[in-house]
């Protein structure tokens, strides 16, 4: 194995950390490989059944051979134009640092940081393209490019990396309890692997430093909590199903539409062998396909019929009917497609796409009132909103990385504040106004109801803050805005 590669921001807790003795290696949700002691290959989770993946490379393979599929490819855009909304005038994300309690020196090195971020990753442009990615493969790495010699200029490029050919390793070091003869855990050191070959052929490549990759994962575990798989995990049976129904379907169709002839040959009393021969000779008569070819002007004996169109000849004896040609008719069912609708609705489902979107008809498609939306609509927005959240630990990652490096915070000072930045991405403008609008409405209608009952049963505080959900910093900047504007001319003052 090759030496380290990369760099490794330095910590002044490390000694700290190793002093933590446990026996349970710690849990992070992204299916690193254990190296136990220090040895000499990094662990990989083999599964025997053959019709299942034998490893990470395999199995992200099998999501991208998934995703062409032309059902699965629509509901991932729908998923992933939903999750990343492009706009001409707004980034598709942006830096929140409201509840960040810092000098606003702080937070506006931390905002010109977080700008060149989005520069580096092309997001404007190919932030789409990063997000599907992603939530195909199940996990995402990116290469962080610095100057070795001046580490403060922060990261100056970043690379994607193909999945298949990286690993994330944890190599951990036991020592026994010299008490009660437990083993502990004493150090856990990680790193990454990487191959430029598939992952599956060798357990050897270059070994590179934690900090120098930034990765992000899905979160989403096998059983056994020692492989990471994407959210397409779910489709691949139904996909597979569907795919199935579908080739059967055409099969079917194809084979049972024509229209078969039946030729009874009457074969009096020769013997098989002279009657099986009157046959083929028959056969051959009826089958001549004589075309003229004008590019060469030659005649072809074109006979080429496929074995589905094929005619039925049945001989027959002296003493029964003559020689006749028959017809049997083509299946009559062919119009059928249920199976193949069931599986399209449970890949669907599987997906976490709402069944309308696969059911509705371009032309039915209209924007309407918020009250109108779905009940699986606005899960499918609660599951994008997780999906957002969970995505955003790449911009965190790097955020937490280029600070570091050009000194604007401290590992232990990123630590303290990391929990109150966020961030936010850009939504439908037209949903959210919708939604905006029916909120403000029912709360509007709420209050002419209770305007009888303020003073009497409802202080207008208890209006303010549970009607209109106004917070106690929203009440004071409305009351100065009103103070400064004053009442117009003829208007009681029944602001509340």
């Amino acid at each position: 194995m090759a030496e380290l590669f990369g760099f490794e921001i330095k910590r002044k807790n490390d000694k700290d950390e190793e002093k933590k003795l446990s026996f349970v290696a710690p849990q992070e949700d992204d299916s690193a490989g254990y190296v136990i002691n220090a040895g000499g290959y990094f662990g990989q989770y083999v599964d025997m059944d053959g019709g299942k993946a034998k490893n990470d490379a395999d199995l992200i393979m099998k999501y991208r051979e998934i995703a062409m599929q032309p059902e699965t490819d629509a509901a991932i855009e729908d998923i992933v134009n939903e999750a990343i909304v492009s706009d001409e005038d707004s980034a598709p994300v942006e830096l929140i640092l409201d509840d960040l309690e810092q000098p606003d020196r702080i937070k506006k090195l931390m905002q010109e940081e977080f700008d060149q971020i989005i520069k580096l990753l092309n997001f404007n442009w190919t932030g789409h393209d990063t997000f599907r990615r992603w939530y195909i493969d199940g996990r995402l790495y990116f290469h962080k490019i610095i100057d070795e010699k001046n580490p403060k200029r922060g990261i100056l490029e970043l690379r994607p990396i193909d999945p298949t050919k990286i690993r994330k390793v944890r190599e951990v070091k036991e020592e026994k309890d010299p008490k009660t003869g437990a083993k502990l855990i004493k150090e856990v050191k990680e790193y990454y692997i990487y191959q430029d070959k598939n992952m599956s052929k060798s357990n050897q490549g270059l070994k590179i430093a934690k900090d120098s990759i930034c990765y992000i994962t899905s979160g989403v575990l096998d059983p056994t909590r020692k492989r990471v798989l994407s959210y397409l995990q779910k489709a691949l049976k139904p996909a597979n199903q569907l795919r199935m129904m579908e080739d059967s379907l055409v099969i079917y169709r194809m084979s049972r539409a024509p229209e078969r002839r039946v030729f009874y040959i009457d074969v009096g009393n020769l013997p098989k062998g002279k009657a099986e021969e009157y046959m083929r000779n028959i056969m051959s008569k009826y089958r001549n396909k004589l075309v003229y070819d004008a590019a060469t002007g030659e005649m072809r004996d074109d006979r080429k019929h496929l074995s589905m169109l094929e005619d039925f000849w049945l001989p027959r004896r002296e003493g029964g009917r003559g020689t006749e040609i028959t017809s049997l008719p083509g299946g009559e069912n062919l119009g059928q497609i249920d199976d193949v609708s069931y599986f399209q609705r449970k890949l669907y489902k599987a997906l976490n796409v709402p069944i309308q979107r696969l059911e509705q008809e371009p032309a039915q498609f209209s924007l309407g009132r918020s009250s109108e939306i779905t009940r699986d609509e606005l899960k499918f927005q609660k599951f994008l909103g997780r999906l957002r959240k969970k995505f955003g630990t790449l911009f965190i990652d790097l955020l937490k990385t280029q600070l570091i490096l050009k000194g604007v915070v401290t590992e232990d000072e990123w630590k303290d504040f990391s929990q109150e930045i966020n961030i936010d991405y850009l939504k439908d403008t037209h949903f959210s106004e919708l939604k905006e609008s029916e909120i403000l409405r029912e709360r509007l209608g709420t209050l002419r109801e209770l305007d009888e009952y303020v003073g009497k049963y409802y202080s207008k505080e208890w209006v303010r803050k549970n009607v209109l959900q106004q917070t106690d910093e929203d009440i004071e900047e409305i009351d100065k805005q009103m103070e400064e504007e004053g009442p117009e001319e003829g208007e009681e003052d029944l602001a509340y």
